[in-house]
């Protein structure tokens, strides 16, 4: 009697068992879908889809969606209540006026990596612009606009710096973000544009000139934070601190960006 006893205990505690790994393969394959909303500044969209492929492979439940423009224009828009996970700014002053607002906890921020502004020209140029000073050359001329694009921020900085900005603002042509800027060199629409290096290295059809030295601009530094209000906190720090991670840090210094530490 007791046998038999014994081997029904066993025969439940095996389909207890059986159950429960059951109920855990059923959980791990119901995982929740997720969207997570990422405002970037257009600079870093390469990068980040790179970065994105990589992330989605471990987390197949997590889809990433990029809202790319010019940093200014995406402060004003998580400013304004769009729904955001993430905000990748090109500035820390728009990405300081959303943690000054609440919108962004100083723990969940960080300064993770920085750029270049390089001065290039369409690859058969013939105006002989070989410098910042030779932007007097120029017929035309285009950085992003300042007010709501960090690249041309630096890049207005930098005229005013060599003072030459006077010389030239008249034949500016301003551009929405900083890739706008890069296809207006690209289609020869301009003669000379200001950019990021890193948007400068993705294109076939520029030439770099010219680099900014560093002390003409305020530092170019990008940071990284979670929103506040994300619908999906737990996944928006789980990318957060991806984002961070050696792979995605050796990424982003692959297209051209620059490590802080």
């Amino acid at each position: 009697m007791m046998k038999k006893w014994n081997l029904f205990y066993i025969f439940m505690l095996f389909m207890l068992m059986v159950s429960g790994c059951s109920t855990n393969d059923q959980a791990n394959e119901l995982e929740e879908e997720v969207e997570l909303t990422v405002s970037a500044a257009a600079s870093l969209q390469e990068a980040l889809n790179e970065i994105t492929e990589n992330f989605t492979k471990d987390h197949p439940n997590v889809k990433i969606n990029y809202n790319f423009g010019a940093s200014g224009a995406l402060q004003q828009q998580i400013s304004q209540g769009a729904p955001v996970d993430l905000f990748f700014s090109a500035a820390e002053d728009k990405f300081d006026q959303l943690v000054e607002e609440g919108l962004i906890e100083k723990e969940n921020g960080v300064d993770l990596v920085g750029n270049e502004i390089v001065l290039v020209v369409p690859k058969e140029a013939t105006l002989g612009i070989k410098s910042f000073e030779d932007l007097t050359k120029a017929e035309r001329l285009s950085i992003g606009t300042p007010e709501s694009v960090p690249a041309g921020k630096y890049a207005k900085e930098t005229l005013e710096k060599l003072n030459i900005w006077t010389s030239v603002e008249e034949n500016i042509v301003f551009a929405k973000d900083v890739r706008q800027v890069l296809t207006y060199v690209e289609t020869n629409n301009v003669d000379a544009g200001i950019v990021y290096k890193t948007d400068a290295l993705i294109s076939e059809k520029v030439e770099i000139v010219a680099i900014a030295v560093e002390t003409s601009h305020a530092p170019i530094i990008y940071p990284l934070g979670v929103i506040k209000n994300s619908s999906h906190a737990k996944e928006a720090l789980e990318f957060y601190e991806y984002l961070q991670s050696p792979s995605s840090m050796a990424t982003l210094e692959k297209y051209g960006f620059k490590g802080l530490n």
